[in-house]
């Protein structure tokens, strides 16, 4: 099972903080002989809909000293577990979780556009210090 993220329990916490019930830490994916960890599985109850709604969170850091390699890690790890997720368990939402510096360096200018735009990347944004969500990006 790899590391965890740095921010791994601050995405959790903020999950909770959220209404979500943490289901899986972390959500394990086989594929043939393949395993495969995603960060957080979580769900949650919408009273209005009568149903679950689940998702799965991969949280990356970018706590290198560059963030094109980790962008490229993460996209790469983005579209590999949400083509797993999509035929495994396609009632499962994947969202790739980033704090809200990296969202507005790297995610708001035009080449962070283009690549959610083309990859469908759904990303959960959070605030570090107070551990909550300030943005989903659907």
């Amino acid at each position: 099972m790899p590391a965890r993220d740095i921010y791994h329990d601050t995405v959790k916490n903020a999950l909770i903080k959220d209404g979500w019930t943490i289901t899986h830490d972390p959500l394990h994916l086989r594929w043939g002989n393949d395993s495969l960890y995603v960060d957080l599985g979580a769900q949650r109850l919408l009273i209005a809909k009568k149903e679950d709604q689940k998702i799965a969170v991969e949280i990356k850091s970018f706590a290198s000293t560059s963030n094109m390699a980790d962008l490229e890690n993460a996209l790469g790890q983005y579209i590999l577990y949400q083509n797993i997720i999509e035929e495994l368990e396609p009632d499962r939402t994947l969202y790739l979780a980033v704090h809200e510096e990296i969202f507005s360096t790297i995610f708001e200018e035009s080449l962070g556009q283009m690549l959610i735009r083309k990859n469908h990347i759904k990303l959960l944004v959070f605030n570090r210090t107070e551990e909550v969500i300030v943005k989903w990006n659907t």
